[in-house]
């Protein structure tokens, strides 16, 4: 006697069918923005010629120039160290506000979702061209920039580490007659250090690669000295900036797995 047994299969008709209308619609879309963008193909052609007349113009790197750059590059770090650590004080109260168990009222908790949005929403750029419209030229603009960027950012990652606490902690503090204060600091601070340490070191990896472009509206940094030397066309003190850069941003990246690791 043999038994029939229906084949199973993960989606039905009805879901195949919606999957490939999504991505036809998806290439549809992207081929008719393609097609929006009306790019010159010319350029495409010459591209390869062009890389390697501008690699030819770059190499060797201008040696000579290497110490002219340490300033800046320290400059440049310096900003990225202010910048998130202006940040990550300003965004304890923002992300407290923005989280669901932290929050006073639906005032208080629509404020910081609103301040976590609108910091994310612009970008770095935008944010230091403003501040060196206010501030004039210089670190200032770039360290308000980067910390006002950044803001959001951390808020909404510690914002998300508080909604994911133990309640029962905070619950005893409070029938022991702790303050707000005192229950943020012992009962709250404890559960969500190693996120926020995460973070922070995450955010300032990125902001030590954002502190190298800000230079280039005027927001100091080693974005100055690599906007001045592309407009003065000394191309090989352009690839002398750009290695400086990179080695800064590894080093920065190594440090930050590295705090990264011992938190966890």
């Amino acid at each position: 006697m043999t038994e029939e047994y229906a084949s199973w299969e993960r989606r039905t008709p009805r879901q195949r069918l919606g999957r490939y209308v999504l991505v036809l619609i998806t290439l549809v879309v992207a081929a008719a923005s393609w097609r929006v963008l009306d790019v010159n193909y010319n350029y495409i052609e010459s591209a390869p010629t062009e890389f390697m007349d501008l690699v030819t113009r770059m190499y060797p790197p201008d040696t000579s120039y290497t110490g002219d750059i340490i300033g800046p590059l320290i400059e440049t770090v310096h900003i990225a160290v202010l910048g998130t650590a202006l940040a990550v004080v300003l965004s304890i109260p923002v992300a407290l506000l923005g989280a669901s168990n932290t929050t006073p009222n639906k005032l208080g908790f629509a404020l910081g979702k609103f301040i976590i949005s609108f910091t994310r929403s612009v970008n770095v750029i935008i944010w230091a061209l403003l501040f060196v419209i206010i501030f004039g030229s210089g670190v200032l603009a770039g360290v308000l920039a980067i910390a006002v960027r950044s803001i959001g950012f951390c808020s909404k990652l510690i914002a998300e580490a508080i909604e994911e606490i133990d309640p029962g902690q905070v619950e005893a503090m409070k029938a022991t007659g702790a303050n707000p204060i005192e229950v943020a600091i012992y009962g709250i601070a404890p559960q969500i250090k190693p996120a926020f340490i995460g973070v922070s070191t995450y955010r300032w990896d990125i902001n030590v690669r954002s502190s190298t472009i800000i230079g280039f509206v005027g927001a100091g940094g080693v974005g100055v000295e690599l906007n001045t030397a592309i407009n003065f066309f000394q191309w090989q003190r352009v690839l002398t900036i750009l290695l400086a850069i990179l080695a800064i941003v590894i080093i920065s990246e190594v440090v930050s797995a590295s705090l990264r690791r011992k938190v966890r």
